[in-house]
């Protein structure tokens, strides 16, 4: 699937902020060997530096440049426009969840969910589909 298909969470998305419900940032999310993945292009709060480093991440995750950080992983296809089974990293936190994403009807919504345990524990934030960052 090519960047921008409407049938593909392919693409780049901008995320909402759960503080203050404006933008955050835009993520790409592209696929290898037919399993996606998701970065972080660029950063839309300007209270906070492209410098930023991610320092409560875990792991191989810990004090990588936020900007460029592969956050999402192995999200297979599961028909119906969802892809699961992968995980997603929270920057803010550090914190590793589970990850679901739906890609909606219109094709320019993504639903992404991250949990612990079971889908009905967890967050939902709705991500929207724009042209790759300047």
């Amino acid at each position: 699937a090519g960047a921008g298909e409407k049938n593909s969470p392919v693409g780049y998305w901008q995320t909402i902020s759960d503080v203050n419900n404006k933008p955050r940032s835009v993520v790409h999310i592209y696929e290898e060997n037919g399993v996606l993945y998701g970065k972080i292009v660029k950063n839309l709060n300007p209270e906070e530096s492209p410098e930023d480093l991610c320092d409560k991440c875990p792991g191989e995750f810990h004090n990588q440049r936020i900007i460029g950080i592969r956050f999402m992983w192995e999200l297979k296809g599961d028909g119906d426009n969802v892809w699961k089974g992968g995980k997603i990293l929270d920057p803010d936190s550090g914190n590793v969840y589970k990850c679901k994403i739906t890609l909606l009807p219109d094709g320019n919504e993504l639903r992404v969910r991250g949990y612990i345990g079971f889908s009905l524990l967890g967050r939902n934030q709705v991500w929207y589909r724009t042209g790759e960052p300047s």
